[in-house]
């Protein structure tokens, strides 16, 4: 059974940081570029920033700078340093494994909500 597991939500004010973790059970994490995503109420779900497996990383230009994602195969977690958050990054953050092989499956995590409010 496969689970992605996030953590490291919360309140947060306006300039801080938070660290987003998500951690994978059941794939072969070396399989799968990594990702977190986040969808705000009443808007749809967009891409935040990807690693592959090799960990070359893409970015949402609007966090570019201020987000970075990195991964440790050997704990088959992924993570997501956020500084310089303000409140249009208020939403639920969500981790998705997509496989490297078009036939695999993606999967998704539950999200974790990030509120940046003062």
């Amino acid at each position: 059974q496969v689970q992605l597991v996030e953590s490291g939500g919360g309140l947060v004010q306006p300039g801080g940081s938070l660290r987003l973790s998500c951690a994978a059970s059941g794939i072969i994490f070396n399989d799968y570029t990594m990702g977190w995503y986040r969808q705000a109420p009443g808007k749809q779900r967009e891409l935040v920033a990807t690693i592959s497996s090799i960990s070359r990383t893409n970015y949402a230009d609007s966090v570019k700078g201020r987000f970075t994602i990195s991964r440790d195969n050997a704990k088959n977690t992924v993570y997501l340093q956020m500084n310089s958050l303000n409140p249009e990054d208020t939403a639920v953050y969500l981790c998705n494994a997509k496989g490297l092989i078009a036939t695999m499956s993606s999967y998704w995590g539950q999200g974790t909500q990030v509120t940046v409010s003062s």
